[in-house]
């Protein structure tokens, strides 16, 4: 099960997902309480490690600015999370390895989403980064891209419960592993909790061959203090990886020879 962790703000955050087993990593461009800017995205991106799916959200902004943006801050992947055309993706998609697209189910141009050319669909409610939950079931069935992923109101809480019943490719998170009434700051348990729940809920789904930094795959029912130590000793591992690497960015601009390799999530 593909896990992305959105609205990410900070390294601190970032780094902690990744420690506790995510797939990728969201950054918020688009006019929000969890808007970043391209520097700050671009020093956390440097910080990760290669294995994470890098992805910047923007909402009805000029292709020039998304494809600048993209190039800056060193990213992987873009999610187009707006009213973006399929001509609009066509011209970002050369510049990224991987393009997302985003819709709510109520949303008229989620019939034309198969002519997007995207490697992932999203679907979320009608207001995103509201942590207000859709009808899962409007989901199924609304693209023929195997690539599906659930959002929209998902917590530690009711992850199991929808991907049980949408069976999705992964699911995207932002709201529901917040510090309550902090946007843009996690909260480290929600997030140990939303992630291996969340990977034990997609086993036999879509399984995942990612680096393990920490114990992903703890009991969704251990205590707090559990989860705490467990991510903490994760999130120094993580760093450490990195840090014995190298903190240089890689230069991800590419032509569509380059693009991102999906068959570690592929069903």
């Amino acid at each position: 099960m593909f896990v992305k962790i959105c609205g990410i703000t900070n390294e601190d955050d970032a780094l902690f997902a990744v420690a506790m087993g995510a797939d990728a990593i969201g950054f918020v461009f688009a006019p929000s309480s969890r808007q970043v800017s391209v520097g700050a995205a671009r020093d956390i991106v440097r910080r990760l490690p290669e294995e994470v799916l890098t992805v910047g959200v923007f909402r009805d902004q000029s292709v020039k600015q998304v494809i600048r943006t993209a190039q800056e801050a060193r990213l992987r992947a873009v999610q187009l999370h707006g009213h973006e055309t399929p001509e609009q993706a066509d011209e970002i998609r050369p510049y990224v390895q991987a393009l997302i697209v985003a819709f709510s189910p109520s949303d008229p141009g989620i019939k034309r989403v198969d002519q997007y050319g995207a490697d992932a669909v999203l679907v979320d409610s009608s207001v995103p980064g509201s942590g207000e939950v859709f009808d899962w079931s409007l989901a199924r069935g609304v693209t023929t891209n195997p690539r599906l992923i659930l959002a929209g109101g998902l917590t530690p809480e009711n992850v199991a419960a929808g991907i049980n019943q949408v069976e999705p490719w992964g699911v995207d998170v932002s709201t529901g592993v917040e510090v309550t009434g902090q946007p843009g700051r996690k909260d480290p348990i929600k997030v140990a909790q939303f992630i291996a729940l969340a990977k034990e809920a997609g086993v036999g789904l879509a399984p995942t061959e990612v680096p393990t930094y920490a114990n992903a795959s703890a009991d969704a029912n251990a205590s707090a203090d559990a989860y705490a130590n467990a991510s903490v000793d994760g999130a120094v591992r993580a760093r450490v990886s990195v840090e014995a690497r190298g903190s240089e960015a890689v230069d991800i601009r590419t032509s569509r020879a380059g693009l991102f390799d999906w068959s570690e999530f592929d069903l």
